[in-house]
């Protein structure tokens, strides 16, 4: 395994599973990862087309900001992070029940 492939793994870090990215793959195809968040737009196509063996037609990214949480009497705030949509072409499926 080469460097570059190293690299892609580490881009993905876990698949979105909430009712909206459930509605959102039924409907248009699209499925929903956290992903690193200096990862850009071709970087997330090509990891998920390493990973899961199908053809990306779209990614839209977004920067999810952290919360400010209270933890007992002082304030905290948790980490941003970032979430990419990926629209697969027709045809293709991703099955993360078994992935």
């Amino acid at each position: 395994m080469n460097i570059e492939k190293i690299k892609l793994a580490s881009i993905l870090t876990a698949p979105i599973v909430s009712e909206k990215s459930a509605t959102v793959a039924d409907t248009s195809n699209q499925f929903v990862f956290k992903v690193a968040k200096t990862a850009t737009k071709l970087q997330i196509k090509n990891a998920v087309e390493m990973m899961f063996d199908v053809k990306v037609e779209s990614v839209h990214v977004l920067n999810v900001k952290g919360k400010v949480k209270r933890f007992g009497r002082t304030l905290g705030k948790r980490s941003d992070w970032k979430k990419a949509y990926v629209k697969l072409q027709s045809g293709h499926n991703i099955e993360l029940a078994t992935a």
